[in-house]
């Protein structure tokens, strides 16, 4: 008798796993932004009354509730993506209220809620640069892709460019007869419906999004290059140091003049709004310390960059792009709060565009030779 071969429940990562996530990033992060604009620009409104609160904790608890209904009810691909949209606003509308959940006497405002906010966010962008590593190449996991791209064939979506894919992974499968002969013999029969003059191919139409997607690279192809976005992260690093800089040259300034340190290390503080809570000077100096040695980095790195030593100056700017933004960041939340997320939003774009150009500038090495 033939051996039953053994169960199968390690996970596959399903088809587009990565785009679903960075929806859900993107929701994340507008949620929470839009949602502290909205209350500070209305005074922070509360509904109901009476000694009744309805915290928007709960319309985030919702969300959640119908991503998980979606996602468990329709087969649908789109689902998914409706569902990662309903996740992102969802988590965001709960965690901003997590300064409740974390004081005895529910204090919306508490300092350390920033950065819990921005340590989940960096958290789950971490697992997102996990999600995108791709999988190891195996026939179980090609044929789960298969079947999540054939269905399109029933909603009559596929395209010829989704089909040559489809075609393509399908035939990889195939050559792995050898292997998994079950697998291939599937993947066979698949092929051949494939390849079925009866087959509809919808017209090959770009979404709203890919339309974007595809002017802006465009756009940069025509406009952005090399010399150009060159000076664009120049001035972009030195910026970003020169500002982190700053309150550390001020701090500097006063050793050389006695008597100023402790008048303007108070003044400094006094700038801080945490509202009822006490500013901690130990961590308030380690903050200002921490926050412009990184901005000597960042300048560093632009001079560098600026002087044609591109390897170097564009190390020290990405390891000091990315020092800002997963530990520097953390501290300056806390003291400034919410007014830092456009600064973050500039450190991302710069490290984005950083690693374009170390990306195409090695390119350009490599063709030149």
């Amino acid at each position: 008798m033939k051996p039953q071969p053994n169960r199968v429940r390690s996970p596959v990562k399903r088809l587009r796993a990565e785009r679903y996530l960075l929806v859900t990033l993107l929701s994340f992060a507008s949620s929470v932004a839009l949602t502290r604009l909205f209350l500070y620009l209305t005074g922070y409104p509360q509904i109901g009354g009476g000694g009744l609160h309805i915290a928007h904790v709960l319309w985030g608890g919702v969300l959640l509730f119908a991503a998980c209904i979606v996602m468990l009810t329709v087969a649908n691909q789109w689902g998914y993506t409706i569902g990662a949209i309903l996740t992102g606003v969802g988590v965001g509308l709960f965690i901003d209220e997590v300064g409740k959940f974390i004081t005895q006497n529910n204090d919306y405002f508490y300092p350390a809620a920033a950065p819990i906010i921005y340590a989940f966010f960096l958290l789950t962008v971490l697992v997102y640069f996990q999600v995108r590593r791709p999988p190891r190449k195996n026939t179980r996991v090609e044929l789960y892709h298969a079947f999540e791209a054939l269905e399109e064939v029933l909603d009559h979506d596929l395209d010829p460019q989704e089909h040559a894919a489809l075609a393509a992974r399908l035939k990889w499968i195939t050559a792995q007869a050898d292997k998994e002969p079950n697998h291939a013999r599937l993947a066979k029969e698949l092929l051949e419906f494939l390849r079925s003059r009866q087959l509809h191919l919808a017209p090959d139409e770009y979404t709203l999004i890919e339309h974007i997607q595809s002017d802006a690279g465009a756009l940069a192809g025509r406009h952005v290059s090399l010399p150009r976005l060159k000076i664009v992260l120049v001035v972009g690093l030195a910026g970003l140091g020169f500002v982190a800089a700053a309150q550390l040259g001020r701090l500097l300034l006063t050793v050389v003049t006695p008597g100023t340190f402790n008048n303007t290390l108070t003044a400094m503080m006094a700038s801080v709004d945490l509202r009822a809570y006490p500013v901690n000077p130990v961590w308030f100096i380690a903050n200002i310390l921490l926050t412009g040695l990184n901005g000597l980095l960042l300048l560093a790195g632009a001079v560098l960059l600026a002087t044609k030593r591109e390897r170097l100056g564009s190390s020290l700017g990405f390891y000091g792009l990315l020092i800002s933004l997963t530990v520097v960041n953390l501290l300056v939340f806390y003291f400034h709060q919410f007014s830092t997320i456009g600064l973050a939003g500039i450190q991302f774009a710069v490290l984005l565009g950083l690693l374009y150009y170390r990306r195409k500038a090695g390119k350009a090495v490599i063709s030149d030779q």
